[in-house]
């Protein structure tokens, strides 16, 4: 059994992604809330219905299910990543000493998708003390707050994830 989604859907998708969006963001359940938050969903569906979903999708169910899995662990696995460099950077600026070491790096992705590479360079962004400078083609331009931050970018962890999730 595969998932066969047409084309013209596009809005409709991007319509109650954005919802669900707005509504996780909110979560204020008042009627004028969820009124604001469907008028605003359809705008930007509208507006943006070719930007997500431009080519038929067929995947299967348990494939779907596996990617959907795969992207909740992504955004507490993120989130954890978010947490500990908030920390990290907190103590580098408290500290006397300020034990910051800068640096800019450049790597290959392995990475093939525009998707992907876009949630790469935003979640190396999101991370506190690390920022995607450029990106160009395969390669990635970082700039990193400590040797640290560089060495576990390098590392190539988030960077695995990633390509779990968008690569067959």
């Amino acid at each position: 059994m595969v998932l066969n989604i047409p084309k013209n859907s596009n809005f409709f998708i991007t319509y109650i992604v954005m919802f669900i969006f707005w509504i996780l963001l909110s979560w204020e359940f008042s009627l004028s809330n969820i009124l604001f938050g469907l008028v605003g969903s359809f705008l930007v569906a509208y507006s943006t219905r070719n930007l997500f979903i431009k080519e038929r999708i067929a995947i299967s169910p348990q494939k779907f299910i596996r990617k959907s899995y795969l992207s909740i662990l992504y955004i507490f696995y993120l989130t954890y990543q978010i947490i500990m460099a908030n920390l990290d950077v907190a103590y580098r600026v408290l500290h006397p000493k300020m034990p910051i070491d800068t640096r800019v790096i450049k790597f290959n992705t392995k990475l093939e998708s525009d998707l992907a590479k876009t949630c790469f360079a935003n979640s190396i962004t999101l991370t506190p003390g690390t920022i995607t400078i450029d990106v160009k083609k395969d390669i990635f331009y970082v700039h990193a707050l400590t040797s640290e931050a560089a060495e576990s970018l390098l590392e190539g962890s988030m960077e695995r994830k990633l390509i779990e999730i968008f690569q067959e």
